[in-house]
């Protein structure tokens, strides 16, 4: 097990997720990860405190200057359900649940993030902005309505299949609706009041 590969390959991972996603303070990334497949094991089966110390390390090491929200998921013996910093489950209105995720039951790495956020608070669900999915963990239920692939050169980290999303509002209005702004001008000339 070598930790400084694994936070390097988190490292470039989210820093690349971030680049195309372009993430405003304040908004969601969601992240599941299954620390027996970053062994190179299979999900649920030789779980590790100490590889979701370098993941969760390396994520709020990027994460928390920004002012980005880190919300990590569960497993699935709960549901599935995240821990969040309390801020965020207000900011966003989230339904809180009452469980305490440990390394048997939710998992190492939200069992890390139960000890290592500063105000933590397990909630349902989220919508979040953007995605990681370390070990095929299935957060795509904790993202907004559009998730968007992104791909990177990072596929792994250890062992683990990496898969990346972003999300974008919904496009509405058929055929004739206009999409970009640029367009505006063409429709109805330049210099119109709005």
């Amino acid at each position: 097990m070598d930790l400084a590969l694994i936070r390097s390959q988190v490292r470039a991972a989210v820093e690349g997720l971030l680049g195309v996603a372009r993430l405003k303070p304040g908004q969601i990334l969601v992240v599941g990860c299954s620390t027996s497949e970053i062994l190179g094991k299979r999900i649920g089966s030789a779980g590790s405190v100490e590889v979701a110390e370098a993941v969760l390390d390396e994520l709020l090491r990027i994460l928390k200057p920004l002012g980005i929200y880190l919300a990590a998921q569960c497993c699935e013996h709960l549901n599935r359900v995240l821990v969040v910093e309390e801020a965020c489950a207000e900011k966003y209105g989230l339904d809180l649940v009452t469980v305490l995720p440990v390394p048997q039951a939710g998992g190492p790495f939200a069992g890390t993030a139960m000890r290592v956020f500063e105000n933590p608070v397990v909630v349902e669900s989220v919508k979040a902005h953007a995605g990681i999915d370390i070990g095929y963990t299935l957060i795509g239920m904790h993202l907004r309505p559009v998730a968007v692939p992104v791909r990177l050169p990072t596929k792994k980290v250890g062992e683990a299949g990496v898969v990346m999303a972003r999300t974008r509002p919904k496009l509405v209005g058929g055929e004739r609706a206009v999409y970009k702004k640029d367009a505006i001008e063409t429709e109805f000339g330049k210099g119109v009041d709005r």
